[in-house]
């Protein structure tokens, strides 16, 4: 029997496979239970117009066996064999798929299904074994054969025994080195967790023989016996009818595989033919995991190819404000590459994203708008990465995430919507009114609310750091602004208010000024205002910078040094403008301590960090010395 040598481009592909192509070695398992598949349903497929074959759907599996003495795993199943010539051309040259070959070549029933379009898979094995056998006897044939390889030297091909139809695979597996146990594929549970993972739903019973523990009869003693189990379920639960599933499946099957100890918010079961045939299950988890917003939170689907999963998180599948989503996707449509594990961007591939994107965000507006308990429940743990999908990539998807956007309100306190909070405007109002605060409790203090609270005015409190700046990328919501009360040019005055004011900035110019000069550039302008009450300054913004805003980008790694253009107001009705006006006239240096020390406080009233606190203190205690 003459080694005989793989072609040269074959021969450095399998190199490449050992060295290795795939990213975790133990798919292997998974490839050759896909051929097996493959060549049971070309069987099967031959059975149906076929009178001499006498297998039913029924009767075909796959069967594995694990030697740890030996250290062998053997894979076999009774489908449709191989001939000589096709062990010489689908094992002899790699890249040479039979299972394409037998799809091209026959018109198949829809539920005939062949999963190994590339012949590559099939070398897997050798990232593990350092020998392989595969004895095969093709249906029709008399004779069977056996074909050896240890890698990339070469392979032989001899006859062989073997009564019945199908092909048997035997990896002698390497032995373990410092940098891999390759031991860890002859443990019968290890194998069994992988066919659960990878290979769970082939739509033909995989057995293995494991061993079990029982007490003798009438005995206090145990003995062990063999039991021979079927490891996969066979039937996907997504590809069942959902009127023939109880919810209690679904929350059962969420948890199980996904690993969560609480039931989902929602359950999102859609099957889609046409352009793009898949059936996909995802769930909106209740709570986010521990690590969901940190850098090693990994996004995505479990993507399926007819029941074998492909890849575990399939992050294309989602966008990044969807990352919370969990669920699976299970077509027969992706064109994959060699190795299985990397999809090539086709355009099914695209088509399902947007079609899966659709769905979720239309489940999200039917929770928000139906079950509002449930939905605000999702808020508290995933609310603030719609609002940065709403803000990233300069908004580009506001329009599809505005209506599932939630704020706290003046109103009742409670969370509500754009369009809930539009519903109660006022007739002659524009703009949605914000204010920004690192508390709800801040917001409601600040002078500037309590103000527009009095004119009856409702207000949407931003305590996230996130919160204006989505808001500011909204622009609009149904042809409605966004004002913050914060702003310099905020203005709900009447006209005879503003003339009021007109008036006595201009008959208090040269006091202004006088503060002006005292603040320098720490503020753009000085201005009486009509909109504080109790309090005796504010301190607000011109521009597009707020004070929040300004706190967030200094926060930021980059050497930032952003600044506000801050404004402080005067509430020319409270008895401090009178002693600012007195000061004016008979003391300007005590005129400049008391600037600055209203300045400070209005910064400390905004929860703005003061830069030196002691100074600021002594000036207040110089300044209460006053008063004696």
């Amino acid at each position: 029997m003459a080694m005989q040598e793989f072609k040269a481009e074959s021969k450095r592909l399998l190199e490449l496979m050992i060295g290795s192509i795939y990213t975790h070695k133990e798919i292997f398992l998974r490839e050759l239970i896909s051929n097996a598949s493959d060549a049971i349903d070309k069987m099967y497929f031959k059975s149906l117009t076929d009178d001499s074959i006498k297998l039913s759907r029924d009767d075909f599996e796959i069967n594995i066996a694990v030697d740890k003495d030996a250290r062998t795993v053997t894979i076999t199943d009774n489908g449709i064999g191989m001939t000589k010539e096709e062990l010489e051309n689908n094992l002899g040259t790699i890249a040479k798929s039979g299972s394409l070959a037998f799809k091209n070549e026959n018109e198949q029933p829809e539920d005939i299904s062949v999963i190994g379009q590339f012949g590559v898979g099939f070398y897997s094995a050798f990232m593990v074994a350092k020998k392989v056998t595969v004895t095969s006897k093709a249906f029709g044939s008399q004779t069977a054969y056996r074909w050896t390889s240890e890698g990339v030297e070469g392979y032989e091909i001899e006859t062989a025994e073997r009564d019945e139809v199908g092909t048997t695979i035997v990896l002698y597996i390497k032995e373990d080195t410092d940098e891999e146990r390759y031991s860890e594929y002859l443990d019968s549970y290890r194998i069994s967790s992988l066919i659960k993972r990878y290979s769970d739903y082939i739509h033909y019973p995989i057995k293995m023989p494991v061993e079990k523990s029982r007490k003798k009869e009438d005995s206090d003693e145990y003995e062990t016996y063999t039991e021979i189990e079927t490891l996969n379920t066979m039937l996907p639960l997504w590809r069942k009818n959902k009127s023939e599933i109880k919810e209690e499946e679904y929350k059962e099957f969420y948890k199980n595989k996904f690993y969560d100890y609480e039931d989902p918010i929602a359950t999102i079961h859609t099957k889609t033919e046409g352009t793009a045939t898949y059936d996909a299950l995802m769930f909106i988890p209740t709570r986010a995991p521990y690590d969901y917003y940190t850098k090693e939170f990994q996004k995505g689907l479990q993507l399926y190819s007819n029941g074998v999963l492909i890849m575990d998180k399939c992050s294309d599948l989602l966008p990044d404000y969807l990352a919370f989503v969990r669920g699976l996707v299970d077509s027969q449509d992706l064109s994959l590459n060699i190795s299985r594990e990397m999809l090539q961007h086709d355009r099914q591939l695209t088509i399902i994203a947007k079609n899966i994107e659709k769905k979720i965000l239309s489940e999200l507006k039917s929770i928000c708008n139906n079950k509002r308990e449930k939905y605000e429940t999702f808020w508290s743990s995933f609310g603030r990465q719609i609002k940065f999908g709403a803000y990233d990539s300069f908004g580009m998807n506001k329009e599809k995430l505005q209506d599932l956007l939630l704020f706290t309100s003046s109103y009742e306190e409670k969370l509500v919507t754009l369009d809930e909070y539009i519903s109660r405007m006022k007739p002659d109002q524009n703009d949605i009114y914000y204010v920004t605060g690192e508390n709800i409790t801040r917001c409601k203090n600040l002078p500037q609310t309590e103000f527009v609270l009095e004119k009856g005015f409702e207000i949407l409190y931003l305590t996230e750091d996130v919160d204006e700046f989505c808001i500011k990328i909204l622009d609009k919501y149904k042809e409605k602004g966004f004002k913050s009360i914060q702003d310099g040019d905020f203005n709900i005055d009447t006209e005879d208010e503003k003339k009021a004011t007109e008036k006595l900035t201009e008959e208090n110019k040269p006091l202004l000024e006088e503060m002006q000069l005292a603040l320098g550039d720490k503020v753009n302008s000085i201005r009486i205002s009509n909109r504080l009450k109790n309090h005796a300054v504010c301190i607000t913004t011109d521009g597009n910078i707020s004070l929040e805003m300004e706190k967030v980008l200094n926060q930021m790694p980059q050497d930032n040094s952003v600044k506000a253009k801050r404004v402080l107001e005067i509430n020319p009705n409270h008895k401090i403008f009178a002693l600012l006006q007195k000061l004016n006239d008979s003391d300007k240096d005590k005129l400049k301590e008391l600037t600055d020390v209203l300045y400070t406080q209005a910064l400390i009233v905004e929860g703005v960090a003061i830069e030196n606190p002691s100074e600021y203190s002594a000036k207040v205690c110089d300044l209460l010395s006053m008063l004696g």
